[in-house]
């Protein structure tokens, strides 16, 4: 087990940022952290880097305990923070040389991460000189420089253009392959296109924790659909297999069934028994991006 986080609560004051949370990540997961400002992210992520202690709870990196051995987790860790703080007065190879030199780690390996994550074209520039990207480059470079067997990612891609998105993306993907990746993240496609999973809090406690490949599959189906007036919910309600009608303004709605069969047909037939008119007809993917509102929507 890579990483287990058993029953951790943790208070700032009398304000409670975490309430019993537990889970546990597999060798090799790609693992999305998910939810609304002040939900409880950012002090997990530190409670297992060791940057902060649980007011109760336990947690284990590899094998170590973060309370009993907590220096040979943190070994064990490669860590990107939210705001990744560099000294922007040196440049890339004299940075990734200060940090090998903590680490104990070989030239050689210097050589290869600045491979790895792409800095060669810019490994003799100042970071201040850097753009966000390259930044984020270098930030991922120094926190896989020892060869880390999880890696513990808050926010990596913030504020990063779509092409810069794109390539931290793909060095992530990559890295992934060989380590266990834990990741926070606002955007929705990222945790699609990276994750195998996705574990979601919502006011210090975890409201879901779903395989993505398990997301895709469910049954729940959205169809949005606009009439050319508005039809009584006792009217909607026979059409079959529907869980749940919102009207979402004027004549339009989305309903929620509960069928792989896709329902599309049914509602025209349905419009036309009833003399209306579809005006629009589309169907809307159950996917993250749902499940998010719909389990942090009253978090506001």
């Amino acid at each position: 087990m890579s990483i287990k986080v058993t029953k951790i609560t943790k208070f700032y004051e009398q304000q409670k940022a975490l309430d019993e949370i537990s889970f546990s990540i597999e060798k090799g997961e790609i693992v999305g952290f998910l939810g609304p400002n002040g939900a409880g992210k950012s002090t997990l992520m530190k409670i297992l880097t060791g940057y902060l202690s649980p007011s109760s709870g336990t947690a284990t990196v590899n094998g170590f305990s973060l309370e009993t051995e907590k220096l040979q987790a943190q070994k064990s860790i490669g860590y990107l923070p939210e705001h990744n703080s560099l000294y922007t007065e040196m440049y890339v190879r004299e940075y990734l040389e200060f940090n090998a030199s903590i680490y104990e780690v070989s030239k050689s390996r210097i050589e290869e991460i600045i491979q790895q994550t792409g800095l060669l074209p810019e490994a003799n520039k100042k970071i201040e000189q850097l753009s966000k990207g390259y930044r984020q480059r270098v930030g991922l470079a120094a926190a896989m420089l020892h060869a880390p067997e999880v890696l513990i990612l808050d926010e990596p891609t913030t504020g990063l253009d779509p092409n810069q998105l794109v390539e931290i993306r793909d060095l992530i993907r990559s890295a992934g392959k060989e380590k266990t990746i834990f990741l926070s993240t606002h955007i929705m496609r990222e945790v699609e296109a990276l994750c195998d999973r996705v574990i979601i809090i919502n006011k210090g406690e975890i409201v879901a924790d779903k395989k993505l490949a398990e997301l895709r599959e469910e049954q729940t189906q959205i169809i949005e659909v606009e009439f050319d007036y508005r039809i009584e919910d006792r009217a909607l309600r026979k059409l079959p297999h529907l869980l749940e009608i919102r009207n979402t303004g004027g004549f339009v709605y989305e309903l929620v069934f509960e069928t792989t069969k896709d329902m599309r047909p049914a509602i025209f037939d349905f419009a036309h028994d009833n003399g209306l008119k579809t005006l629009q007809l589309n169907r809307k993917n159950k996917n993250l991006e749902n499940l998010f509102s719909e389990l942090t929507l009253d978090s506001k």
